[in-house]
């Protein structure tokens, strides 16, 4: 089973002192800090962060029962909240006064309900008649009110990663007022209203803050609800409705999520996964947005996986009571005591614990039979790319039949992800060259994800190792070669040379040399350099191959001196000598050039050969076999007395 946890706990939870009957803990969603407030601040704060760099503690006079305390952005000015009417504040800048100061709310007869840091300076109290958005001056210890907005209010929540608050208003409190904070301004967005399963009569607050959540999802804002199922209506189960909140224009119902249960639920967002814990069931689902169903109405999702539970925890005992041999102590997964935020965060007051969920991949492959929807899936996760070679190989695994469609969508799919990097690569670089646009700002240069799999990481990781293996069949391997260099072309993406050289090395390894031929004459392998000086290597088991490598490198529009330096750097001397002599070339070249390829290759006879070759056009040329000076062939003509001796050298024939 335990391969089959798809959920996890973060290795390395934040710890801190748990809640108990002296020490109150708050959870600051901004800045991800944790607080342990021990009475009332007197006898310690302690403030974990994400990472223990961003740890402080510091005391604080006792001045009543703290129910609200955070830190603004970059941990400056602390605002701890004491009573209903106001909030007190602190300096925490170097060489400003640590005095604290107070602001109470503006509205008369409001009641505090909370307060929201914006920035390092700017902050919202959110009351029962209202919203207060306020500068603070740390220097002056004051703070000046920018914008209210009289509303009744019920509850309110806050996303920091938008800087958006949601307030809840009407008796039902399914009237959903966004407002939206940047840079010193607040900006009234659309309101909205939730569809409850049932209409109270007489009305009463339905809408709980419990059953609401707001969180990023690929990039754009949502609101989530958790629909209860109406006990009076035969309904299937609970679900989660997902209203798209943007920035301007209404907010819209826009995906539904079939939960398929009743129970106690909570949301967090992973790696833009929905994930609903169950509690009474001890397990998780989980959705993904952008995954369509085929049977199902337009955003209407069932989980992307069977229900299961987070991976088991085992909580480490540390501390003077923990003894070298006691084993780590099992955490109880989906306690009533945890308490989940958003996006990842799981907290338990009680053990004093923070961790981040995360999601794990591996054993997702296994539990989503569809290879298609499976690469749709990891093609969206962020660390994705050694999950999906893996997929890649397991599936060139299986030779059943009707493999090789399935095999053919994989390759499709990684490279439509492939085109589209390729393709905004190529734009940033022509938006580079042409100099800054005079419309808009600087592009940015495209972010290569992990979902891009290009041609090199197919060949190493997957490709070459398919290749090597004996116990699939020739035709097989051949036929998943030709459908990736398919896939490639049908993308209109240039394919590397070496995955020709692997269709070409497999096709000679197994003799089929006819087959070669034939995709070599209709340009199923495309020409280039280095494919013609592979074939040229292939000259001594398939004689023809060297004349199917020369007609390549014409067709490339290779100049014969270039060609001529191809072979010879290749160490096909002899098939340069041949290759010159059919443009008519010989008479010119340099006699130095082949006869240092020659000695380079060690090998005695070819040197004579070459040697011999070049003496006869000399003798023809000019009636002589001698090489001129200006050939710098001295070193040679020494080496080959050496080798042959001197009587081996022509001697020049006379008419």
């Amino acid at each position: 089973m335990a391969e089959e946890h798809y959920l996890e706990l973060s290795e390395n939870p934040v710890q801190f002192e748990h809640a108990s009957s002296v020490n109150n803990v708050f959870f600051d969603e901004a800045n991800k800090q944790v607080f342990a407030v021990r009475s009332g601040g007197a006898t310690g704060v302690v403030v974990k962060g994400p990472d223990d760099k961003s740890s402080v503690a510091f005391r604080m006079d006792d001045k009543g029962e703290v129910k609200c305390i955070k830190f603004s952005i970059g941990n400056k000015i602390l605002a701890v909240q004491r009573t209903s009417k106001s909030v007190d504040f602190i300096n925490f800048i170097p060489d400003y006064p640590h005095t604290e100061f107070t602001q109470e709310c503006k509205t008369k007869n409001a009641s505090v309900l909370g307060f929201c840091w914006t920035s390092w300076n700017e902050i919202v109290f959110i009351t029962d008649q209202g919203i207060e958005f306020y500068q603070v001056f740390p220097d002056k210890r004051s703070l000046k009110l920018l914008k209210s907005q009289s509303i009744n209010v019920n509850w309110y929540q806050y996303c920091p990663e938008t800087a958006v608050i949601l307030l809840s208003t009407t008796v039902q409190g399914n009237v959903l007022q966004p407002f939206a904070f940047r840079n010193g301004t607040m900006t009234r967005m659309t309101k909205f209203e939730i569809e409850l399963p049932v209409v109270p009569k007489p009305a009463k607050l339905t809408l709980s803050e419990r059953d609401i959540a707001m969180a990023t999802i690929y990039g754009q804002l949502y609101v989530m609800y958790l629909k209860h199922h109406s006990r009076t209506v035969n309904s299937p189960g609970a679900e989660v409705v997902l209203y798209h909140l943007p920035r301007e224009g209404a907010c819209k119902k826009s995906h539904v999520l079939k939960l398929n249960t009743t129970g106690k639920f909570a949301l967090n967002i992973v790696d833009n996964l929905i994930v609903v814990h169950h509690q009474s069931s001890q397990t998780s689902l989980i959705f993904d947005t952008r995954l369509k169903e085929p049977d199902c109405a337009v955003n209407t999702h069932q989980p992307v996986l069977p229900a299961r539970s987070i991976h088991p925890y085992r909580i480490p005992l540390s501390g003077p009571a923990a003894v070298p041999s006691q084993p780590p102590v099992p955490c109880q997964l989906y306690s009533s005591s945890w308490s989940v935020f958003q996006p990842d965060i799981i907290i338990s007051a009680s053990e004093g614990y923070l961790w981040y969920l995360q999601v794990r991949l591996p054993p997702t492959v296994h539990l989503l039979q569809d290879k298609g929807k499976l690469m749709d899936f990891l093609l969206r996760r962020r660390d994705c790319k050694m999950v999906i070679l893996s997929v890649c190989s397991q599936i060139l695994d299986g030779q059943e039949k009707g493999s090789l469609p399935v095999v053919a969508t994989v390759f499709d799919k990684l490279n439509q992800v492939y085109k589209e990097y390729l393709e905004a690569e190529q734009s940033y670089t022509a938006a580079m060259e042409s100099g800054p646009s005079r419309g808009g700002g600087a592009q940015k240069r495209p972010v290569r994800t992990q979902a891009v799999i290009d041609q090199s990481d197919m060949y190493t990781h997957v490709l070459s190792a398919f290749t090597e293996r004996k116990d699939v069949s020739h035709k097989f391997i051949i036929a998943v070669l030709m459908e990736y260099i398919r896939s490639l072309n049908q993308n209109q993406i240039t394919v590397q040379h070496y995955l020709y050289e692997l269709v070409i090395k497999t096709l000679v390894q197994n003799n089929l040399f006819y087959m070669l031929h034939q995709f070599l004459q209709y340009h199923v392998l495309s020409d280039s350099k280095p494919l013609a000086c592979l074939l040229l290597s292939l000259e001594s088991t398939y004689p023809p191959a060297h004349q199917l490598s020369l007609d390549m490198l014409k067709r490339l529009s290779t100049a014969n001196d270039e060609i001529v330096e191809v072979l010879l750097s290749k160490q096909q001397v002899l098939g340069a000598l041949r290759f010159i002599r059919s443009v008519g070339g010989h008479d010119n070249v340099s006699a130095r050039k082949f006869l240092d390829a020659a000695r380079q290759t060690g090998d005695q006879m070819l040197f004579y050969t070459v040697f011999r070759s070049f003496q006869q056009r000399n003798q023809r040329l000019r009636g002589n076999p001698s090489f001129n000076p200006g050939e710098h062939c001295e070193e040679h003509v020494a080496h080959f007395k050496q080798l042959f001796g001197e009587q081996a050298l022509m001697k020049p024939t006379t008419v």
